[in-house]
């Protein structure tokens, strides 16, 4: 499923669980396998937030 467009806390949270939902399914989150829950987390954090055109510290 493609993410979302906008830079709303519920499109950016939309766009999290996405993210970590495919991580569950195949292992992969884009072409990257990260190895632990925490590492995908952190990933779909950081995909998510530079989709919406943020920073993690805004």
């Amino acid at each position: 499923m493609p993410l979302r467009k906008g830079s709303s806390q519920s499109i950016v949270s939309s766009n999290i669980k996405t993210l970590v939902d495919e991580w569950k399914k195949d292992g992969t989150i884009g072409t990257s396998h990260p190895p632990t829950k925490r590492k995908a987390i952190s990933q779909a954090v950081a995909i998510a937030l530079a989709r919406a055109g943020k920073s993690r510290n805004s």
